[in-house]
């Protein structure tokens, strides 16, 4: 059975908007993690707008240790109700997101990776699809934009089950639900 594992960056009061205000905090360590996370993983889940988002800016992307090519080359599964001529290597799951999403589940092979996606976490969430959540914690206090978590968000109780310190403060604090 597949896993789904969510990588969000975030700052400390939990925006994930438009995370420029990341920046100073990627070195080479997160970049190795980063690496290693995408590499880990068969495929990306993404919602919409991220998925907008990325297939604009990554295709002309290049660099020397393939994460480019490995983003470019990746299915992507992607939540929308909105678009319908899917391009990068995109598989649209409409409709019941969840029931589709519980089907890739129980498909044989590798894990699934969400980048960012706010409200698909949160449905993942509240359909106990999340295996686990990574949140990349930020020292910034941004004030506003788009948070991970409303007052919408379903309640989930969650585990520590790892933790990641960069030496530029960054942490990446990684939950399971605490049911599994």
């Amino acid at each position: 059975m597949r896993k789904v594992i969510a990588s969000v960056y975030v700052t400390l009061d939990g925006v994930m908007e438009n995370p420029a205000w990341s920046a100073p905090y990627f070195n080479d360590e997160a970049g190795a993690f980063a690496r290693a996370q995408l590499f880990a993983a068969e495929a990306l889940l993404l919602g919409r707008v991220t998925y907008q988002g990325f297939a604009q800016a990554w295709p002309s992307m290049t660099d020397g240790d393939g994460f480019a090519d490995r983003m470019n080359a990746m299915p992507k599964y992607v939540a929308t109700t909105t678009l319908d001529t899917p391009e990068w290597n995109a598989t649209f799951l409409t409709g019941d997101v969840p029931a589709a999403v519980a089907d890739l589940k129980r498909q044989d092979g590798g894990d699934l990776l969400v980048y960012g996606s706010g409200d698909l976490v949160n449905t993942l969430l509240e359909h106990d699809l999340l295996d686990e959540l990574r949140l990349w914690t930020h020292p910034v206090v941004e004030g506003t934009g788009k948070r991970l978590f409303t007052e919408v968000s379903p309640k989930k109780t969650l585990r520590l089950v790892g933790t990641t310190t960069f030496a530029t403060g960054a942490q990446v604090l990684a939950y399971a639900p605490a049911a599994r």
